[in-house]
């Protein structure tokens, strides 16, 4: 099997790094200031994605400045000294191009998807932002009130509320365990000199990585991102070296952490020492006509090899309308409309969940099908057909996710902030391929013989969740 490409702490400006199988080039460099910019050149397009990435998330704030993540990703659309939000919002508009930005528990992102002939632009606009924000104390009261109502939106998702609390019970008082956008408390307590002081902090060349795909010329691009953050005022040190990535499941092997028997290590720290050990039940009393259900616990680290393991496992589980769940829950029983397996996983922690909507009055039985097919699952394993449908799912999801040039653009994101090395779709596909039952069993008896967590958000006056948790 071939080898993902390692990307390094470091790299030589403008070295060609590798030609996929779709004639596509991708490319790295390492500028002045530790700034990395990552490309992918695919052939035949005319517009082109590109994303300015720093690897700061709700995870790295402080006390006293809990929220100021998600205010930041508002505020940098407010304006600059040479830009209004007006000309920021017009910038876009008129070239029929798109905008956006996205808040994560470890990393940030600003992007855009444009017209080849607009890069520059692009580039310009988002360098302005991410340099050169006012973080205006006008505009920063009146985005307060547009997050309070983003928030009072979520909180009115029964759903929302469900995962938002799940992870906060999986993960504890880890700092992952915060929620994404802040509270409404940490939102209204918050003031602009802690926004300010944040943005100053972790905003620097060394932490900013840029990646584009689509019809982008590398070498063009990497001198447009020196010239406009220039221009925004950092000044870039040569010597600078990027910022190292988080610890993890790789930092861990290069130190000689391992834990028997498992592909799963994590580097020892204050911040671990926050995962809870035991399972948390919450329930959440909301006025609605169905009741949500989370069951599950902790997952995996983000650099575990086990990765495309547990992708097999929560398509086979609860990925599709041929998985276990749908077919016991909604197909048999009729029970519920929507029920999947979800994952997620960070530097040195994860989440593994079950979920179902359904009535109230169900919500015991649906608990106890749940825990039964997880516990089959890791007992029994799966079939050789449910492997091949299950590895056969995700490769054609993976291709079909990459067929624009936006998700190849978060991908070079992802690889240099996350993993460290970027893996081409054939290597994915044949690591995937490579999956065998008895990994999705093993796995799937680790993950079932964690602690447990379950929260049930609906019209609730006792406190079912707990009851259930003890009875399962």
């Amino acid at each position: 099997m071939p080898h993902p490409l390692n990307l390094g702490p470091a790299g030589s400006p403008g070295t060609e790094v590798r030609t996929e199988q779709d004639g596509s080039v991708i490319r790295r460099s390492v500028l002045p200031g530790g700034i990395r910019v990552l490309t992918e050149e695919m052939p035949g397009q005319r517009s082109t994605a590109v994303g300015a990435w720093v690897a700061v998330g709700s995870r790295d704030e402080t006390d006293g400045h809990h929220g100021s993540t998600h205010f930041l990703e508002h505020l940098l659309f407010k304006g600059t000294p040479t830009r209004t939000a007006l000309d920021i919002a017009e910038a876009f508009d008129a070239v029929g191009g798109e905008a956006n930005a996205a808040t994560g528990k470890e990393h940030t992102s600003y992007y855009a998807r444009v017209l080849d002939v607009d890069l520059p632009m692009a580039v310009d606009v988002i360098a302005d932002m991410v340099t050169s924000s006012l973080i205006d104390p006008g505009e920063l009261e009146t985005e307060r009130g547009v997050i309070l109502e983003e928030l009072a939106m979520n909180d009115d998702d029964p759903v929302d509320v469900a995962h938002e609390r799940f992870t906060t019970a999986v993960l504890g008082d880890h700092p992952l365990g915060r929620p994404i956008g802040g509270t409404p408390e940490t939102i209204r307590a918050v003031p602009r000199e802690a926004v300010l002081e944040h943005y100053r902090r972790t905003y620097v060349p060394r932490e900013l990585v840029v990646t584009a795909a689509g019809s982008v010329d590398h070498d063009a691009l990497c001198t447009q991102v020196v010239a406009a953050v220039r221009a925004g005022g950092w000044t870039l040190d040569p010597a600078a070296v990027p910022a190292a990535r988080r610890h993890g499941a790789a930092a861990a092997h290069a130190r000689g952490i391992d834990v028997p028997g498992s592909g799963a290590v994590v580097v020892p720290g204050p911040e671990s020492a926050l995962l809870p050990t035991t399972g948390t039940a919450a329930t959440v009393r909301r006025p609605t006509e169905q009741a949500n259900v989370l069951l599950g616990g902790r997952g995996i680290q983000a650099g575990d090899e086990r990765r495309y393991t547990l992708s097999v496992l929560t398509t086979v589980l609860g990925g599709g309308m041929s998985s276990r769940l749908f077919q016991e829950i909604r197909e048999k029983r009729g029970l519920a409309y929507s029920t999947y397996a979800f994952a997620s996983s960070y530097a040195e922690a994860g989440t593994f969940g079950l979920y179902a909507g359904c009535a109230p009055g169900n919500v015991e039985q649906v608990v106890q099908l749940l825990v039964a097919e997880w516990e089959r699952l890791a007992a029994d394993g799966i079939t050789p057909e449910e492997l091949a449908r299950g590895v056969g799912q995700l490769r054609g999801n993976l291709v079909l996710g990459l067929e624009d040039n936006g998700s190849r653009m978060a991908r070079l994101g992802r690889a240099e902030i996350v993993h460290g090395e970027l893996t081409s779709l054939d290597e994915m596909i044949e690591q995937i391929s490579a999956v065998t039952a008895r990994q999705v069993r093993d796995l799937a008896a680790e993950l079932a013989a964690a602690p447990r967590s379950l929260v049930v958000v609906g019209p609730f006056d006792d406190d079912l969740a707990a009851r259930l948790l003890t009875a399962g």
